[in-house]
């Protein structure tokens, strides 16, 4: 008899105290739903791949989201942070779709699927209250907006040498930010991430994408890429955090995700009064701890503020030493601390890491602007 906790691609834990029976039958198992903000479990080992080498993740924990309509572009430039205008068709970029206060509802990759059409790549658990909230917006524009991830494989390609599984497979190595549409035999539409992350994009009807990916590197799972996307610095916005920070708190300012040029759109006003007059006091960093189960959502606290939490978690991974890595928008007062906690006062210790990249310094507040 074996008794043994699993974990599937829906975030559920399944304890299997059985022989000959296959998970998911109601006889000699039981089935328990995980907290659907719950983003650390044990440690797998394809995390060392993903460190060391190239791990190919199947994308389980996104979606796609096609934008398409002769007034798709217009649509969009006038709800979301980034300058969806300027996008070229060979590139994709970052950017966030926020509530009418500035606070974040999502963000996301978007890129080009046709001259009038356009992907989003975004978390799976919002994936569909987003896509309801941007009808509301649609009126009388000439825009569709349809969940596509049911049609569509999404496998990720991780690790320091993920360029060289990707050229193997496909031939081609995008840029990071590029974004390229290649011909059969796979028909997949190539992204270039941040972080040596790359996005492979394929019809579900097509030829499979993750088997050849495979056969160049290990594969894992979806937290495997949560946790590629976390050491990438790159926080994503899932239920749990959903209106919480404004895009500049989640570092989207820094990652590309916001034109500070563009036109008015959907909490423009809040953003870019964060972004002039000074007035940003949180920021996201980069932590480990040796806690092994971390939400997303938790709160951060810090001796500076008693009490009172000063940050909270974005995301978490299993760490491949042990541990968690995680991404948490913390008051940047306590960051330079160096004594935040988990979950209370005097709960896990956050041991700061660097970013891949370089936080603006903050600014004294400058008072309105005449």
């Amino acid at each position: 008899m074996q008794f043994g906790p699993s974990w599937n691609a829906q975030g559920e834990i399944t304890f299997d105290f059985s022989t000959g029976i296959r998970p998911g039958r109601t006889r000699g198992h039981v089935r328990m739903a995980a907290s659907p903000s719950l983003d650390s479990q044990p440690a797998y080992p394809s995390l060392a791949a993903a460190r060391d080498a190239a791990v190919a993740c199947p994308l389980t924990g996104l979606a796609v989201l096609a934008i398409g309509g002769a007034d798709a572009a217009a649509f969009l430039q006038g709800q979301l942070s980034c300058d969806v205008l300027a996008l070229a068709p060979a590139a994709c970029r970052y950017g966030s779709f926020n509530s009418p206060k500035g606070r974040m509802l999502a963000n996301f990759v978007l890129w080009r699927r046709a001259p009038d059409g356009f992907g989003m790549l975004i978390a799976a658990d919002i994936a569909e209250p987003v896509a309801k909230r941007l009808r509301m917006y649609v009126l009388r524009s000439k825009v569709t907006i349809a969940d596509v991830s049911a049609d569509t494989q999404r496998v990720g390609v991780g690790g320091p040498q993920a360029h060289r599984a990707v050229e193997a497979t496909f031939g081609v190595v995008p840029a990071p930010f590029e974004a390229w549409d290649l011909p059969s035999p796979f028909a997949v539409t190539l992204l270039g991430l941040n972080g040596n992350r790359f996005v492979a994009l394929a019809p579900a009807t097509g030829a499979d994408v993750l088997a050849p990916l495979s056969a160049q590197c290990v594969t894992g799972d979806f937290a495997v890429w949560r946790w590629l996307t976390i050491r990438a610095g790159t926080p994503v916005v899932t239920a749990a955090t959903q209106d919480a920070f404004v895009a500049q708190a989640a570092n989207l300012d820094v990652l590309g995700g916001i034109d500070f040029q563009k036109g008015c759109y959907t909490g423009q006003e809040i953003i870019a009064r964060t972004q002039y007059l000074g007035r940003l006091k949180e920021r996201a960093f980069l932590f480990h701890t040796e806690a092994t189960r971390v939400a997303t959502g938790e709160r951060i606290y810090s001796p500076a503020f008693e009490v009172q939490s000063c940050g909270t978690v974005v995301n978490a991974a299993p760490a491949p030493d042990g541990g968690t890595d995680l991404l948490a928008v913390v008051q940047i007062a306590a960051a330079e601390r160096g004594d935040a906690r988990l979950q209370s006062p005097d709960g896990p210790l956050l041991i700061a890491l660097p970013l891949p990249y370089a936080i603006p310094e903050p600014t004294a507040p400058r008072g309105r602007i005449a």
